[in-house]
C-alpha cells in the first residue's frame, strides 16, 4: 500500500463521524460539491505557488491537492484505484493519441 493508499484509508474511516471532531468528517458532511469548491480553491493555490516558482510553497500546496482530491473522491464513492487504473490504460500512450480516442461529449 501506498502513502496515498493509506490516506484515502483514513478519509474513509472518517466519513460519517462527528464533523465536530474531524476535519475531514466536516469537510465530507458538507456534501460533494462542498468538496469540490475546495479541491478547486487548493489547485489554485498551487497554481499561484508554481507561478511564483516557490517550490516549498508548492510542494505544501500539492499535500494540500493531493488530500482534498482524495476528499472529493471519498465524498463521489470513486476509489483512488479506479483514478490508478485509468491512469494505468493511459500509461505508454501518446497524450495525444489517448485525448483523441477520448468519447466526444
Amino acid at each position: 500500500m501506498t502513502l496515498l493508499h493509506d490516506l484515502e484509508q483514513t478519509i474513509l474511516s472518517r466519513k460519517g463521524t462527528d464533523p465536530d471532531t474531524s476535519w475531514t468528517a466536516k469537510l465530507l458532511s458538507k456534501g460533494p460539491e462542498k468538496c469540490a469548491e475546495k479541491f478547486g480553491e487548493e489547485a489554485i493555490e498551487a497554481i499561484i505557488e508554481a507561478v511564483k516558482d516557490d517550490k516549498a510553497g508548492l510542494a505544501s500546496e500539492g499535500a494540500d491537492v493531493l488530500y482534498h482530491f482524495l476528499v472529493m473522491l471519498a465524498a463521489r464513492d470513486v476509489a483512488l484505484d479506479d483514478v490508478l487504473k485509468v491512469l494505468a490504460e493511459r500509461q505508454g500512450l501518446s497524450g495525444i493519441a489517448e485525448k483523441a480516442a477520448r468519447p466526444k461529449g
